[in-house]
């Protein structure tokens, strides 16, 4: 299966460092004393503090931080707008998004945590000396992290996933806890200029189209396919250009499990019968993972209206969370989708 993991937030399998705030204060409108020292964490200079607002409440932080620790989704994000990172967790699944000037700063620095919530390594944390620590996890997964000991070390920001989509707000927060904004706008600036670029040049082609998605996360051994609807992983930066996604779980669940379901194989007409098109998830060298392969063997696959009439398209890199990454799937996007175009 694929190393991917879904947002399961209900469940021992929800991500194990991802980032959303809930509410920050930006620099300019947040509450900023001259020459205090953030608790628990080192003097914040001549700007001073201010309070951010995150998943485990208010925190005074350095108003420009200069020795951050971040984990999960926080990772690329800070590590793309020039951070003053001092060390971060292990982000595997973010790398093939990087470019090779990222990946030699990922590479160089140390690594304070694994992949999960439960490798988190409070002494390797202590030794980087941070004056922030920006923690990505949902909610519930902040009680397998013993924050009081990471307070002792620095300020804690805690901001943590919602659904799929939200990396756009979740990356804006991270960016600001860590005083990068700047750099943020400049790439959701370029991010937008492109998806508008894709959306005209695909606008006669993809009207009055219905896509349906298939992701990841399927289980070949319990004989479930991944449904994923409007604002899921495989199809949040799709919908940017102009593609629709049509229909909705039948029992939202809460995360990811409001946008994406789990039907058995034998629900594939039921599910993706009214598509007029179809796209699915790949991995980032295009090959095809054995829980999307399992669908595409599978003769009701074959029987669908959309595969038969040949509108099945591959999508690569559907994990970004940043918009610098996200740039790099719109390039894959318009590559799967110029036959659509072409016809």
């Amino acid at each position: 299966m694929s190393s991917r993991r879904p947002w399961r937030l209900a469940g021992a399998l929800v991500l194990s460092f991802g980032l959303v705030a809930c509410g920050s204060t930006g620099p300019t409108g947040s509450t900023a004393s001259t020459g205090s020292a953030a608790s628990g964490g080192t003097e914040a200079g001549a700007a001073g503090t201010r309070v951010f607002t995150a998943d485990n409440g208010d925190v005074t932080i350095p108003a420009f931080p200069k020795r951050v620790v971040a984990t999960g989704y926080a990772v690329p994000v800070l590590i793309e707008t020039g951070a003053a990172l001092a060390g971060v967790s292990s982000w595997q699944r973010g790398l093939p998004l990087m470019t090779a000037e990222q990946r030699a700063t990922y590479d160089n620095l140390p690594k304070i945590a694994g992949e999960t919530a439960a490798e988190t390594n409070y002494e390797a944390i202590a030794a980087a000396k941070p004056d922030l620590i920006v923690i990505g996890v949902p909610k519930p997964v902040l009680a397998e992290i013993n924050l009081d000991r990471l307070k002792s070390i620095a300020p804690v920001v805690a901001i943590g996933p919602t659904t799929p989509s939200g990396w756009r707000e979740q990356s804006r927060r991270q960016a600001d806890a860590a005083g990068r904004l700047d750099r943020f706008d400049a790439a959701k600036s370029a991010y937008e200029k492109k998806a508008a670029e894709l959306a005209d040049k695909y606008r006669s082609a993809l009207n009055g189209l219905r896509f349906g998605h298939v992701g990841a996360y399927g289980e070949v051994a319990k004989g479930t396919f991944h449904r994923e609807f409007a604002g899921s992983w495989g199809t949040n930066i799709a919908q940017d250009i102009g593609v629709t996604y049509y229909g909705e779980v039948k029992k939202k669940g809460g995360g990811a499990l409001d946008v994406t379901e789990y039907p058995s194989i034998e629900k594939l007409p039921e599910s993706l019968g009214e598509a007029d098109a179809i796209s699915y998830t790949v991995d980032p060298d295009g090959s095809v993972s054995e829980a999307v392969q399992y669908v595409l063997d599978s003769k009701l696959w074959k029987n669908l209206p959309a595969v038969k009439a040949g509108n099945v398209f591959p999508l690569r890199y559907t994990e970004a969370a940043t918009y610098g990454s996200a740039l790099t799937t719109l390039d894959a996007i318009d590559r799967a989708l110029a036959p659509l175009r072409d016809r």
